[in-house]
């Protein structure tokens, strides 16, 4: 497994982050369907805050089926991620894009993660972002597979769900701050 080289990163590299068991709060068995429900995980937003000095590039992709299975309508899935990119700026984070899969998981040639399709996206609205200078923050396999499958450094958020096989992450942490502390370290 590479490590993930943190004194080599700059503002030429990109990062991806995963939402639910990320960013915020996962509901098990459930989706964030209103911002009523949207948590943040502690000390998210001064480690994003840490991110965005570090990062060029810094982007949400995220798996929202919920939209597909008619549980909120796409305009729900906006406002929540305009209330997140809100309080984000108010820390100091700001986010270059959030890219969202509204597919259900069994629909034919879907853009859900681990497929390609939304960094592909990202990538054609920001061609200075190079996968191999990128990391993926996930807490699931379909997460860090998608990394995989773009070339880019994973890193594991463990604690919602089972551990994934070794061979998709390169780095294991608690949380995104966690993963700051780990970046300041080297700064």
């Amino acid at each position: 497994m590479p490590h993930i080289p943190f004194a080599q990163i700059d503002r030429s590299w990109s990062l991806f982050l995963d939402r639910d068991g990320v960013i915020n709060e996962r509901l098990p068995g459930a989706y964030v369907t209103h911002w009523g429900q949207f948590v943040f995980l502690p000390g998210v937003p001064s480690a994003m805050a840490h991110f965005r000095s570090r990062f060029g590039r810094m982007v949400v992709v995220t798996n929202q089926q919920g939209v597909g299975k008619g549980l909120m309508r796409p305009a729900d899935l906006a406002a929540i991620h305009d209330r997140m990119s809100t309080e984000l700026v108010a820390a100091g984070a700001r986010l270059d894009g959030i890219y969202a899969c509204p597919d259900l998981r069994d629909q034919p040639h879907n853009c859900r993660k681990p497929a390609p399709a939304l960094g592909q996206q990202a990538q054609r609205d920001f061609p200075d972002i190079d996968f191999a200078r990128t990391i993926m923050v996930g807490d699931t396999p379909g997460d860090l597979a998608f990394g995989r499958n773009l070339g880019m450094y994973t890193v594991w958020v463990s604690g919602t769900e089972a551990p994934p096989p070794t061979e998709l992450y390169d780095l294991q942490v608690t949380g995104l701050a966690e993963l700051a502390a780990r970046l300041g370290a080297t700064s």
